[in-house]
């Protein structure tokens, strides 16, 4: 849809403002155009939340995070627009206040599909089964994190006994910290996923440890201050430079292949079935995708088009019984994987979660290989709800 498409929604959502920034469209005049809908409707939380987004994605999060909640205080349900005038499912996602990165966008796995999404932002859990619209299935969108724990596990009781089936489970996905989560995966054969302990700055100091390691700040994502740490001055300047309390410290794993390259999957399980959303392959052991150089390399977009062509005969056939472990342990319907494999061969994690980012955003141009695969993984999650509706 164009831009005087979107503006005329009700309601956009992060779809399609994202759809608009991966395809390098500068987002400013619309958001411009949203600025004056709601200088003419001070009310239109819609515009709001519209807006919100758009300033997220641009960079500016302190004031998109202000708008969210005053959107929020008007109004805390929201209508993604619909991709079928026939809707078959109606599924309310439960979401929490914050950035792009508090909740799962579900709303990527839903393109072009029968289902209904709503999304409800809740500010008093206490209230959450009043005056909430019709619904066939409730999803948990709600990430791990210091912020939302209070919230997952104040809602644990309330969704025990709820009219319609819930997927993802706010008490599972409770234990998706890095520090719970290699504690749920120990000693889980054909799996390594280094000891994560969270510490304070006096306690890092007062603790041996091995290096090299890699340390973080708790709840940090994306790389934000993650360093791999080789000496005990490294450490220490490490410390210093920091201003947060708390961080994740894990011994590091030198996970490269034997031509040099770090190779970083992302796995999505669903009802335990692996999908691969991407492989991103860098010379630097911290992998990102969007810093790994797959735009600029037609080598390594040609790998990872073999990988996701051949992933359930290779990647996913090797590890299937890691993969099944890892879904019986977590109890999570629908969730992602950060991995990659050891010089031994065994599947390392990095990070077990909710709310990873899956899409098929990317161009077509350059990632055609991507379509299906994603388009597979999409209808995957698609055949969850429907088989979740059906065992009502």
């Amino acid at each position: 849809m164009t831009e005087s498409e979107l503006i005329d929604l009700p309601f956009i959502g992060l779809l399609p403002l994202m759809r608009l920034a991966y395809s390098g469209v500068e987002l400013a005049p619309l958001g411009q155009k949203l600025i004056e809908k709601t200088e003419q409707n001070p009310n239109d939380a819609n515009a709001l939340m519209d807006l919100s987004m758009v300033l997220q994605l641009r960079g500016n999060k302190d004031l998109a995070l202000q708008l969210q909640q005053d959107a929020i205080n008007l109004q805390p349900l929201y209508f993604p627009p619909l991709t079928t005038k026939t809707p078959k499912i109606r599924v309310l996602a439960l979401m929490s206040v914050g950035d792009l990165m508090a909740n799962s966008p579900i709303e990527f796995l839903l393109e072009n599909s029968d289902v209904e999404l709503i999304q409800f932002y809740i500010t008093e859990p206490e209230h959450l089964d009043e005056a909430l619209p019709e619904h066939d299935l409730l999803f948990v969108a709600i990430a791990e994190s210091e912020q939302n724990l209070p919230l997952l596990n104040q809602i644990s009781p309330i969704l025990k006994n709820w009219h319609c089936p819930v997927l993802n489970k706010p008490e599972y996905i409770a234990k998706m910290s890095r520090d719970a989560a290699c504690k749920l995966l120990a000693n889980v054969e054909n799996i390594v996923m280094p000891t994560t302990r969270r510490l304070t700055v006096d306690e890092i100091k007062k603790t041996a440890v091995e290096f090299p390691l890699i340390i973080r700040p708790v709840d940090s994502h994306a790389g934000h201050d993650l360093e791999k740490i080789e000496t005990q001055q490294a450490l220490e300047n490490y410390l210093n430079s920091q201003l947060h309390a708390e961080f994740y410290v894990a011994r590091f794993v030198d996970y490269r292949n034997t031509d040099g390259f770090f190779r970083k999957y992302r796995v999505m399980l669903i009802e335990g079935k692996p999908f691969l959303a991407h492989l991103a392959i860098s010379e630097n052991w911290m992998i990102h995708y969007l810093n790994a150089g797959m735009l600029e390399s037609a080598e390594k977009r040609a790998e990872e088009a073999r990988a996701m062509t051949n992933f359930s005969e290779t990647f996913a056939k090797k590890h299937a019984v890691a993969f099944q472990s890892i879904y019986e342990k977590s109890k999570l319907d629908y969730m992602g994987i950060d991995c990659g494999e050891t010089p031994e061969g065994d599947l390392l994690i990095f990070e077990i979660d909710s709310c990873m980012i899956v899409h098929a955003l990317d161009s077509l141009e350059l990632f055609p290989y991507k379509q299906s695969p994603m388009q597979n993984l999409f209808a995957a999650f698609q055949q969850l709800l429907n088989n979740k509706k059906t065992r009502l």
